[in-house]
């Protein structure tokens, strides 16, 4: 059991795994608003040895040098790399200080919010910025079957996304950091970036935290009259480049703001955000919050 284990802001957990808090430490305190500073992140947690965070708020090593009794780092979002956390876990690891994050708790969401916006955008449903009628990409309503679909960044979600897109009839073409065995025996297709990009109407990025492949290079290849989804939490772009790329005859979509990059794109007429995460949803927050227990779990178990 932790002696003193602080939440420095709202975790998304369900009431009853916030109870089950209480049985991990002696004290436990629950913050309901988010942390404006690193000092005041610091006074938080105080004297605590275990702090749970989400992914507003941002444990570098300055801040955990004010904090010498924490042990234990529980991070209620998602843990891809150390590079991509807004844990510095580097430093962590160096004090001897434990991070656990939570991975794949959120995606059904995003494979819904990409199919939704994808049927939307081909039929013409709803509306455009300014309340006109939508009207089909093509002019003429489509299915997604026969469309040349390229993801890029192959994990879980982006095999999520690919696997529903298949279903409904898609040409599959993938990069990846390597090969994958089980997506050839799918039938989809390893390419280069660039001919992913070149040969797909509709792109998919599918990458982690601040993880920039779509270069003035990459956006060449791309040319015009393509669609790019951005599922990732920062823009997978150089602003430069896809500045001039959105000008064209494009569109872009995200589901957040921190996936688009910058407010100032919210009001271009070729870019549809809805600035919400379409992976919170209330079965997000149940397996979010059974996999945040489970890790605290582990860590107990072992250190006992």
């Amino acid at each position: 059991m932790f002696s003193k284990l602080v939440a420095i802001e709202p975790l998304g957990l369900i009431s009853s795994a916030e109870k089950q808090l209480q049985s991990f430490a002696k004290e436990v305190i629950m913050y309901t608003d988010i942390p404006t500073d690193t000092n005041e992140i610091a006074r938080r947690i105080g004297d605590a040895d275990a702090v749970l965070l989400s992914y507003t708020s941002n444990l570098g090593a300055e801040t955990m040098e004010k904090c010498p009794n924490v042990k234990y780092i529980g991070m209620a979002c998602s843990l891809y790399s150390p590079e991509s956390a807004n844990v510095d876990i580097i430093y962590a690891n160096s004090r001897g200080i434990t991070v656990t994050g939570v991975r794949d708790y959120g995606d059904e969401g995003v494979v819904e919010y990409v199919l939704s916006e994808l049927i939307r955008c081909f039929h013409g449903f709803g509306t455009n910025k300014d309340g006109s009628p939508a009207l089909p990409w093509d002019g003429i309503a489509r299915e997604i079957t026969g469309t040349k679909v390229g993801i890029v960044g192959l994990g879980k979600l982006g095999g999520m996304i690919a696997d529903a897109l298949h279903f409904m009839g898609a040409d599959i073409t993938y990069f990846s950091r390597t090969e994958k065995q089980w997506a050839q025996e799918k039938g989809y297709t390893f390419l280069p970036i660039n001919d992913v990009l070149s040969q797909s109407e509709v792109i998919i990025s599918c990458l982690n935290k601040n993880t920039v492949l779509l270069h003035h290079e990459q956006f060449a290849s791309m040319g015009n009259r393509k669609i790019l989804f951005n599922t990732g939490l920062s823009p997978a772009w150089d602003e430069a480049p896809f500045a001039q790329w959105i000008e064209k005859d494009n569109l872009c979509y995200c589901d957040s703001l921190g996936a688009l990059g910058a407010p100032h794109w919210l009001s271009h007429p070729h870019v549809r955000c809805k600035q919400v995460s379409s992976g919170r949803t209330r079965q997000a927050f149940d397996r979010l919050s059974e996999k945040v227990l489970a890790n605290i779990t582990a860590y107990l178990n072992a250190n006992k």
